[in-house]
């Protein structure tokens, strides 16, 4: 699974999630499925560590909009992870196992 913290984007980017928030996870096919529908950008791999500051987010949410995709389960999945950053200044980290 691919985990995601809640990180404040001025923090130092960690080497591990200890003392981080968790908010959610993604299985591979799921995150395959919103790579191939263009939610998520192809340059990222399922079993690397990434993170997304604020405004990538922001990106990701736009690309969402265009694509009118606010229906699909993969979408859902995902949104549901972002939502929870709404309003805290924050991004996203995410560890692969």
């Amino acid at each position: 699974m691919l985990d995601f913290y809640l990180i404040k984007d001025d923090q130092i980017t960690p080497d591990s999630p200890t003392k981080l928030e968790f908010i959610g996870q993604l299985g591979s096919k799921t995150f395959k499925n919103l790579k191939t529908k263009g939610i998520i950008e192809n340059h990222y791999e399922y079993n690397s560590d990434f993170r997304w500051k604020s405004e990538q987010i922001k990106q990701i949410c736009q690309n969402n909009t265009a694509h009118k995709q606010q229906n699909d389960t993969d979408v859902k999945q995902l949104f549901k992870i972002i939502e929870i950053i709404d309003n805290t200044n924050s991004g996203i980290i995410a560890f692969g196992d």
